[in-house]
């Protein structure tokens, strides 16, 4: 699904990002891809994508 239709960002996109890049902020998902740059509609939205992928990886984190 498309978060961002101003730059065809998708939830999987979103997802990767955080997952190999270990983004934490909108500003560091912002590095990767130019989420929220044209009207900003999307940034709710990300940052809830964001902050579920991080809550998964977390269990993870914590054993390695």
């Amino acid at each position: 699904m498309y978060i961002c239709l101003c730059n065809a960002i998708s939830d999987k996109t979103i997802r990767n990002i955080v997952c190999q890049q270990h983004v934490r902020s909108i500003r560091e998902l912002r590095d990767f891809v130019p989420v929220g740059s044209n009207c900003g509609k999307c940034i709710r939205q990300a940052r809830e994508i964001m902050n579920e992928e991080i809550a998964q990886l977390s269990p993870i984190n914590n054993f390695a």
